[in-house]
């Protein structure tokens, strides 16, 4: 892509997030749109069986060797626990059991978390809110890197460390940027994790809970599947503070690659948010997309007008909570 700008700050802007005009257009002009709201009917037994699976894995890897350990962790265990934090994402939405089921979402989430090895899915709900509210909010949306990240992260060794470590400053970044008290759900998602652990280390010993964890930390940072991190908001092209990817990884994350369907209409399953394009094709088919998860990380590592600081801010408001 052409057209960016060499910078050593964020791209500031004083607008609006472009999201909430674009989906009052939208549903305006295709108010069908609405039809695709509510959960996915399909997303329990998906993310059941994909669970079970990592549980026969940490029962099969038990008597493996350290290498293959840590192989099958970043080539197959992390791929389906990377898709499972996407899940939970999708979970966040409460497209699982529906709106009026808030809690079984919540609770939906713990269990999706079990092979993830460490306890996420309530932290990332309470953060996750304010990333579609806020959208490049300063001191809001912990999406953004820190300013020292986007000062000291801007050599291609630099970034490749950076993306290696990714984990690392999505955990620890939102106690800096934006730290809110520990919430109940927090505590039960803890108890319920660490539980889990403990069994498994009791039954099959240590190796297991290292192909859990392993391959959570090695598949969100440096891998394929992460590149829709920086695919998502990093601007490519000046302007555009959201893009899509339409390649064949969707199908193992959720369609989390439809990203600006996502923030026009984040109540519609994943599953849906190709109706979503093809219903209001002229919406979506002229915007700048990403075709390779790939080639994003490559660009983003080895182009040097590209980096942390590659993200639009703005100054927002707190909205009132009801």
């Amino acid at each position: 892509m052409g057209n960016r700008v060499t910078r050593g700050d964020f791209e500031w802007v004083y607008t609006e997030q472009p999201h909430t005009q674009r989906r009052k257009e939208i549903l305006a002009k295709y108010p069908e749109i609405k039809t695709l709201m509510g959960p996915d009917p399909h997303l329990k037994w998906i993310v059941s069986g994909m669970v079970f699976v990592q549980f026969l894995a940490c029962y099969l890897v038990k008597d493996l060797s350290w290498k293959w350990i840590f192989f099958w962790a970043y080539a197959f265990g992390g791929c389906i626990n990377h898709s499972l934090t996407l899940a939970i994402h999708d979970i966040s939405h409460n497209v699982a059991f529906g709106n009026k089921q808030a809690k079984w979402n919540r609770w939906f989430a713990v269990f999706a978390n079990l092979p993830i090895g460490i306890p996420y899915s309530a932290s990332f709900k309470k953060y996750h809110i304010d990333h579609h509210r806020y959208l490049g909010g300063d001191s809001l949306d912990v999406d953004i890197p820190t300013d020292f990240e986007g000062w000291f992260f801007c050599t291609p060794l630099r970034k490749l460390l950076w993306l290696f470590l990714q984990p690392l400053f999505y955990s620890l970044r939102p106690l800096y940027v934006n730290p809110k008290a520990i919430t109940r759900m927090e505590i039960f998602n803890a108890l319920v994790q660490f539980s889990i652990d403990l069994i498994i280390y009791y039954l099959w010993g240590l190796k297991p809970i290292i192909y859990l964890i392993a391959g959570t930390i090695l598949c969100m940072g440096l891998h394929p599947i992460s590149g829709h991190f920086i695919a998502e908001h990093y601007m490519f092209l000046k302007g555009y503070e959201t893009y899509s990817y339409y390649g064949p990884l969707n199908w193992l994350t959720f369609n989390v690659g439809y990203h600006m369907e996502h923030h026009d209409f984040p109540s519609i399953p994943g599953c849906r948010l190709p109706m979503v394009k093809k219903i209001a094709a002229e919406y979506y088919d002229n915007l700048p997309h990403h075709q390779s998860w790939i080639r994003v990380l490559w660009d983003f590592v080895f182009d040097d007008t590209i980096g942390p600081y590659s993200r639009v801010k703005r100054l927002c408001k707190l909205a009132k909570e009801s």
